[in-house]
């Protein structure tokens, strides 16, 4: 296989962990180690005793009492690539810890080792038993996933047109799952072409993912690459839950981290990643708790993990494509045709993007027309002139970012200005930024490019004046439609499609988020009336798991 040419080097800062090594790979003392030992079975292996491989699921947690554990990638030659070496009193693991996800890494010890082997289960309960030691290892985990992410590649190589649609929906995949990787642009990387001779592509086969063990896969759709990096967890059909959320945005990490550590079996089922359209945002910048902000991102993984440490089950790249409501409990079926069986269901589903009416529009996504603003979307942008369409707060951020990276943003809005749908701080930024300029009254009316999007053009309906600049990038904000196809003939919907909730009561007690059927509620974005908003997404989240609760509680007497 072509080699890659190695990353430039990056100093290190200090948020980078690996300039925090006490906290990423830290060391427990002495009367920590004595209550770790109550929980696993010491355990002494020889020098050269592999204990875990690339590639296997549900991995013990192993803690080292004395010699040593390497962990490495193991390179295509058959050599190991040590990523870290953990002595006595360290401890081996990840995020994957905490989800039945393929492991990244192997493990082996060089020398006469003793560990302490904890079983999946005893680790949760040693997390959430001993909570100074679990707040040491969650750190730990978290700093290491983001090391791996900036720092190891993973074998994984994305290779195509950075501009190109697919590419930049399998890029925006891979980013927002966390998953270590690296983009070769077939346009600009002249190490990519020894890729295409390697393996035999031509461009139109492109984009393709090449795994860390040559698999290749050919523009694959997302199910695909998420099963192909292990990411997919196979359900067990016998299974019941006592929760499922449909969802993984804001709204459905929120029930699911309060169900999960309210001692409900929860799994959750989201189609992309954890966050949602949230998820996407570049800066939320008035979420309580984070004076100077967060990203979606950032936001989302945070609560991802929760969830996972609280023992909820995530299911990504898989979505709800119907459920049945003849019977309890309820049984949602996937768009793999898996079954989730649960004796209530949280709809979480939120809304997808609402498209704009131009002509050749559909030819245009993702390959210049774009529904996030991220640092991934800036990449495409530095130096150009780009368009944002959309009056809320979302548009707002978007614009904001983008006139960090761009030469200049043109925001366009139907209305006549920004206060009744925006946050005076971002109305403020955009009204102040010399990079950027309202357009009010105004609306695209063609795209243009042989290939990817070239040129834009806009009414301004006042004059009937047309502008057209030379643009590649529109990014369009402009609401969202409900995604409750699934739900067509279980439950109330309003005349757009939004859940209708609040009507019936629970017992004797009536609940906002309770639908028309027993036992399904529905929060966020996706109900009918609800605040279009992050903190509002997760206030509902954590309270309906009260209603839940109720709704499973045995009758009085029983």
């Amino acid at each position: 296989m072509a080699e890659l040419p190695p990353r430039p080097e990056q100093a290190l800062d200090p948020s980078d962990p690996m300039a925090r090594s006490a906290q990423t790979f830290p060391r427990l003392s002495d009367e920590m180690a004595a209550r770790v030992r109550r929980y696993g079975t010491e355990q002494q292996v020889s020098a050269g005793t592999e204990l875990f491989e690339r590639g296997q699921r549900g991995l013990d947690f192993l803690f080292v009492l004395e010699g040593r554990v390497e962990v490495f990638h193991r390179q295509r030659d058959g050599s190991r690539d040590v990523v870290t070496t953990h002595g006595r009193y360290q401890f081996s693991g990840e995020l994957d810890m905490f989800n039945n996800r393929q492991v990244r890494m192997s493990g082996w010890a060089p020398v006469p080792t003793r560990v302490l082997r904890v079983p999946r289960a005893d680790f949760r309960r040693l997390v959430s038993s001993e909570p100074d030691i679990g707040e040491i290892i969650m750190r730990a985990f978290i700093l290491r996933r983001v090391g791996l992410i900036r720092h190891f590649n993973d074998g994984l190589v994305l290779i195509g047109p950075a501009h190109s649609a697919d590419t930049l929906r399998l890029q925006r995949f891979l980013i927002r799952n966390g998953y270590p990787h690296r983009l070769l642009d077939t346009e600009l990387d002249p190490a990519a072409s020894g890729f295409l001779e390697c393996f035999e592509l031509s461009a139109d086969q492109l984009p393709v993912v090449v795994l860390a063990d040559d698999t290749l896969l050919r523009n694959p759709s997302s199910r695909e690459l998420a099963d192909g990096l292990g990411l997919t967890e196979v359900l067990d059909p016998a299974k019941v839950y006592d929760v499922a959320v449909i969802g993984g945005g804001p709204a459905g990490l929120a029930s699911a981290v309060y169900a999960a550590s309210e001692g409900l079996a929860t799994i959750v089922v989201e189609s992309t990643a954890p966050g949602g359209q949230a998820g996407t945002s570049s800066k939320i910048e008035n979420y309580l708790g984070f004076p100077t902000g967060i990203s979606g991102q950032a936001l989302a993984g945070r609560a991802q993990v929760q969830a996972q440490k609280f023992g909820a089950q995530l299911m990504v790249s898989r979505a709800a494509a119907a459920i049945d409501c003849s019977a309890t409990p309820y049984r949602v079926r996937l768009d793999d045709e898996q079954v989730v069986t649960a004796r209530a269901i949280v709809v979480a589903t939120g809304a997808r993007y609402r498209k704009l009416s131009v002509e050749d529009y559909g030819r245009f996504e993702g390959a210049g027309v774009h529904y996030a603003a991220t640092a991934m979307e800036g990449q495409l942008c530095g130096g150009e002139e780009v368009v944002v369409v959309g009056g809320g707060n979302s548009a707002g951020q978007a614009a904001v970012f983008l006139s960090r990276i761009a030469d200049h943003v043109h925001m366009m809005v139907r209305s006549g200005g920004l206060a009744a749908t925006m946050s005076d701080y971002l109305v403020q930024r955009i009204v102040q930024s010399p990079k950027i300029t309202l357009y009010t009254h105004s609306e695209i009316c063609r795209l243009e490019g042989p290939d990817r999007l070239r040129q834009v053009s806009w009414t301004q309906r006042g004059t009937g004046e047309v502008i057209t600049r030379l643009i590649g990038n529109v990014f369009v904000m402009i609401g969202a439609e409900p995604n409750t196809d699934w739900l067509q003939g279980c439950v109330e919907l309003d005349d757009k499609g939004f859940v209708v909730t609040g009507k019936a009561a629970l017992g004797t007690v009536p609940s906002a988020y309770l639908t028309s059927r027993p036992g399904i509620f529905a929060v966020g974005d996706v109900r009918s009336g609800s605040v279009k908003r992050v903190a509002s997404g997760v206030g509902e989240g954590s309270v309906v798991i009260q209603a839940v609760h109720q709704f499973l509680a045995p009758p009085a007497g029983a």
